[in-house]
């Protein structure tokens, strides 16, 4: 089987595992594993913030990012499907007890005439207060899409303006930084705080991080562990992360033109892919994943008529061709 349902489905490479096994560590939870310290202080300086904390998983990290910039009984817009209101089973609301209104643009952008619709100032204790806004850059449900930089500049403007925090989930900004050329500083400079992930394109089997400035980051560490997300001796994972980003950041290009060949093999416009995520209409989704399988390929539904399609580290330029191939007999269901 072609496994194209998502990029998280990666196996770490021999490199990979030769770099874990060999990792130095400590006790974490004390904050004595050397290699996360490492890890943590070389996300921070990549994104031109202070500090950055290692968690589990993405989910958590964005759980924690907000939490940090969005009090209880305040709001956070948002996407209409973004990550954070879609695919995190209501954790912001049911653990940090904050509420979430969205706009929604075709492809997930900024819409900054919607958000100053949806905007709510403090106008006391009579109605919720707008806290933060959150941006996913790349997009997942909007097809990989990447969000310009000058629309992440002048949303910063916006909430500066009004006092308003910037939350990043850029569990795939390194696809962002590789399809534009635009600097990773340049992007950890519009958010207060960010979410970044390793174990999407970057390969790596576990491990998101957390980034901002130390007296949050440090807050984190504290909710981190109240979550349960206290690990020991965790630099075998962390050493993962650091392999990835000194050998698979450059590499997603790779991802990004095997994501255009499958796209122009199921009839959609290879334009409109940025990055390594496809996602194109049919009759019926579970229908065309149920004949994709039988042909040997491995593909999810994100809707009833929407299939996605998301190549990655364990997918070779052969393996994209006999998919295409594949997905392109698949007559209409």
């Amino acid at each position: 089987m072609i496994d194209l349902r998502s990029d998280t489905v990666t196996r770490p490479t021999e490199a990979m595992r030769a770099a874990m096994a060999r990792a130095e560590v400590g006790d974490d939870v004390y904050g004595e594993d050397p290699t996360v310290r490492e890890l943590e202080e070389r996300v921070a300086g990549l994104l031109g913030h202070e500090a950055a904390l290692f968690t589990p998983t993405g989910s958590m990290a964005n759980v924690l990012a907000v939490g940090l910039v969005v009090a209880p009984g305040q709001e956070v817009l948002c996407e209409a499907r973004a990550h954070i209101a879609r695919a995190e089973l209501g954790a912001h609301g049911a653990v940090s007890g904050l509420t979430m209104r969205t706009w929604s643009s075709p492809r997930g952008q900024v819409d900054l005439a919607a958000i100053a619709d949806l905007h709510a100032p403090d106008l006391g204790p009579f109605f919720v207060r707008t806290a933060a806004v959150s941006v996913e850059n790349t997009h997942n449900f909007a097809g990989g899409a990447v969000l310009p930089i000058d629309d992440l500049k002048a949303l910063r403007a916006f909430a500066d303006e009004r006092a308003v925090a910037v939350h990043l989930d850029g569990a795939r900004l390194w696809n962002a930084h590789v399809a534009t050329g635009v600097p990773l500083q340049e992007y950890g400079a519009v958010a207060d705080v960010a979410a970044v992930c390793l174990s999407k394109g970057l390969g790596a089997p576990v491990g998101s991080l957390v980034v901002g400035p130390a007296a949050l980051v440090a807050e984190a560490r504290v909710r981190r562990k109240r979550l349960g997300g206290g690990m020991r001796q965790v630099g075998v994972l962390a050493a993962a992360g650091l392999h990835a980003l000194d050998h698979h950041v450059e590499r997603l290009a790779d991802d990004h033109t095997h994501a255009r060949l499958l796209a122009e093999a199921c009839g959609a416009d290879p334009a409109t892919v940025d990055t390594n995520i496809v996602a194109f209409d049919v009759p019926d989704a579970v229908a065309f994943v149920a004949a994709a399988r039988e042909a040997g390929v491995l593909v999810g539904a994100v809707g009833a008529r929407t299939v996605r399609l998301v190549t990655h580290l364990d997918i070779s330029a052969d393996d994209a061709r006999t998919a295409a191939a594949a997905l392109a007999g698949i007559a209409p269901v």
